[in-house]
This record gives structure tokens, sequence and C-alpha cells, in this order.
């Protein structure tokens, strides 16, 4: 579906009814001469959501934050953030949000609460930086230094960096981008809490793991145009066979007899040194699982392993690009 068509909902996944929206987008676009980065997008955010834009690098991802927050004049269309013009409104619009870039560049003399210090002088309204800090559990390293602290705690320092006058939108640029698991998981604990605290959130992630987990609604963008957006669930509901089957059997099955059961797509299958992996996408996977046990025992063939688990996101963005994720090339626009 197309951003013009693409619907837009009450977060069903997190239960609750939104507040009305709080930044409103009407056409944006954005060219780099002949280059288009981002093609006429058409959404709206709600207060106290966590609003996910996913896509791969060079979908342009952050061409459409930027716009947003103020740091890129579009080409076309128009758009407000807390009901101020984002062309006309910069000046007051960056009082009242918070902004965390993919790559953020801090004085490498200043300590931590230097830095702290420093950001807050530029706004009305600034928290404590010590309260800052404890947020983010590096109270103990006020007086060191950026290049001091290791990659997730300068990760864990820019989301705080971003939330020093206390923004009603704050938005988060690939925060966790080259973390490792651990690190990254960390990260989610505090993009949650930022929203736990009143405010929303802007994320954009290629990880769709990241997307499933804190976000009440996504778009995705591809090759700078918007191709979907929903709640996670609904997206993944759109799936003509929401479930992924992967059997491991001693000798390999008849493809041809498994791609005729009914509710089943896409058979491949696979030798291994363990034995023949047969995958398949299934629209009820308990009956499909039993025709293919069914099919195996007729010819004496047996069942090593099974792994049966729901579509995700990654599923998604498969079947409207025909392209993983992680193998879509950089589109049009910018990252």
């Amino acid at each position: 579906m197309t951003s013009s068509e693409a619907p837009v909902t009450e977060s069903a996944d997190a239960g609750t009814r939104l507040a009305d929206p709080v930044i409103r987008v009407d056409g944006l676009t954005k060219r780099y001469g002949e280059l288009t980065a981002l093609r006429p997008a058409q959404f709206e955010v709600r207060g106290g959501e966590v609003f996910g834009i996913l896509g791969p690098n060079g979908a342009g991802k952050t061409t459409l934050v930027e716009m947003l927050e103020g740091l890129v004049v579009p080409s076309g269309g128009s758009a407000s953030v807390l009901g101020l013009d984002i062309g006309r409104d910069v000046d007051e619009l960056k009082q009242r949000i918070g902004v965390q870039l993919q790559a953020s560049s801090y004085h490498r003399y200043l300590t931590l609460l230097e830095i702290l210090e420093l950001f807050g002088s530029f706004y009305r309204h600034s928290v404590d930086p010590m309260e800052l800090l404890e947020r983010v559990r590096l109270q103990d390293r006020a007086s060191s230094r950026i290049g001091q602290l290791s990659g997730g705690m300068a990760q864990r320092f820019s989301i705080v960096a971003a939330l020093v006058n206390e923004p009603e939108i704050v938005f988060f640029d690939e925060p966790t981008a080259g973390l490792d698991p651990d690190a990254r998981r960390d990260l989610w604990e505090l993009v949650l809490d930022v929203r736990a605290r009143g405010a929303t959130v802007v994320l954009t992630t290629h990880y769709m793991e990241e997307a499933e987990t804190l976000c009440d609604r996504v778009a995705f963008l591809n090759s700078g145009e918007i191709v979907a957006m929903d709640t996670p669930r609904a997206l993944v509901r759109t799936l003509r066979a929401p479930y992924r089957v992967e059997l491991v059997t001693s000798e390999a099955l008849d493809v041809s007899r498994v791609a005729a059961f009914e509710g089943t797509r896409d058979v491949s299958t696979e030798q291994r040194v363990d034995g023949h992996v047969l995958r398949l996408n299934a629209e009820h996977a308990p009956d499909v699982v039993r025709r293919v046990e069914a099919l195996a025992s007729e010819g004496g063939t047996e069942v090593l392993d099974l792994t049966v688990r729901a579509a995700t996101l990654e599923d998604v963005f498969l079947s409207l690009t025909g392209q993983t994720l992680s193998a879509a090339p950089d589109g049009d626009g910018g990252a």
C-alpha cells in the first residue's frame, strides 16, 4: 500500500487510546537536484506513541526526520510539529523537541556534566544535568570526557543529551546502530522510559526486532517512499501466510506434494550434512505440519527437527519489496 493509502489506526497493540496528532505531514518531499530523497509523504504521529520509521540504509529515513526537526528545508509539501510549521517556526520548534542524531559530535575537552550544562543554557527550560546522568547510570562518569566512554555509554549519553530541555517530542535516529545485543536492549529500556515520562518518540531504525519491541506504529520507507504503515501486528496480519515452518528430515521429501497442500506457500528445500531442510510458509501452521509429518511417515522418512515461528516485520518488508531488509540496496534518498 502506498503512503496515501496507508491506514492510520489507533495503537491496538498497546491497548490504549492515543492522544491527538502532534505531527502532521502533508505531501512532504525532498529533492537534491535530479535525486529524489523523499517522495510525497502523508502521515500523522499521535501524542504519547513510539512511532517507528523503518527502512534500509539509504531509504530516506534521516532525510525525513531532519525535515521534521527543522534541520533540512523541504522541497515541497508541508508539515507541522506540535502545531508549529517546520519552515516558519523553527526557533520555537527547537525549544520543544529533543534530537539524537545518527552521528553526534561533542566537545572532546568538556566533561559530560559540562556538556549537559552547555546544552541546557541554550533553552528556556532545562533539566538538572546530574539528574539526567543518573537516568542513564552515568553519574559516576560526570567528570569523564566523551572519548573515555565505551560505545554503549556514549550512546546512552547521546540519548540523555537529547532530553536536556525536557522535550515534548524526541527524535531518535538509529539510536542502537553498531551496538552489541546487550547494549541495544539497554537502549531500548531508555527509549521506553522516555515515552513513560510523557514524551512522544519518533524512532528510525533498520532493526526489525527493535521496531517490534518498541513501536506502537511503524512506517516502512523504501527508496524514499512510504510503502506501508500500521501497528506491527496489523502489518504481520496482512501476510497471506503468517507462519514460517522449517523441518529437518532424514530423507528428502517430495517438494511438489508439499507445495500442493492448501494453505502452504513458498516451499523450498536444502540438503545439509545433518539432513534435508524443508522450508515453507503456512496460513495455519498446525494443519500444515501434520500433513508434512504424515507425508514423511508414508515414505519412511524421519523428522529430525521442527521449528515454527510467527512471521515478523522482516517478512512483511520482503513481501512488499521482494527483498530482505539486510539485502536491500540503498534507496534513492539519504540514510
